[in-house]
């Protein structure tokens, strides 16, 4: 058995602006909505798994409350991967807001990848903040930087379901 290998498939930059104005219309504002929906959401389960950890804690004499200096960076993580990584493709506070995100050819984003997008997130945030934001305003499909890097787009998903799924 051999891999195929051809190269006569090129994937297409499904996600045209020009042609698909309503996929990213009201982007800009509602990603900044969900992401404050998104802190709450991990401040809470961030809350829950240190009620955990200190039961942990209490059971191995103490040994488990070290995980208190990582807790609330492994729960934005994971929570980042399993939902903007998941069958979804968008986090709790997007699908509050009605986005979702996908990559440049249109596949849902994988849980590696969702990750990866996150860490950029707080690099790029704690380096450059206001250049993230400017990036936003000057980009046609109001990427920011980590999404342009990544090959990311957040779109629309009601408009996506309705109108676009069915033409590609």
């Amino acid at each position: 058995m051999s891999a195929e290998t051809s190269t006569d498939y090129v994937r297409q930059d499904v996600f045209d602006p020009a042609r698909h104005p309503e996929l990213f219309s009201g982007v800009r504002s509602r990603r900044i909505f969900a992401f404050f929906i998104d802190v709450i959401a991990i401040a809470i389960f961030t809350v829950l798994a240190g009620i955990l950890v200190f039961f942990l804690g209490v059971f191995t004499l103490g040994l488990g409350f070290l995980l208190y200096g990582i807790l609330p960076a492994t729960v934005a993580l994971l929570y980042v991967a399993f939902t903007l990584g998941g069958p979804q493709a968008s986090t709790l506070g997007m699908r509050a807001m009605g986005l979702e995100m996908r990559l440049w050819y249109g596949a849902k984003p994988y849980p590696l990848l969702a990750a990866v997008h996150a860490l950029l997130f707080w690099f790029s945030v704690s380096l450059l903040t206001p250049l993230i934001l400017l990036v936003s305003l000057f980009s046609d499909r109001k990427r920011l930087l980590h999404d342009i890097i990544l090959g990311v787009v957040v779109i629309n998903s009601d408009y996506h379901r309705q109108y676009v799924d069915g033409r590609y």
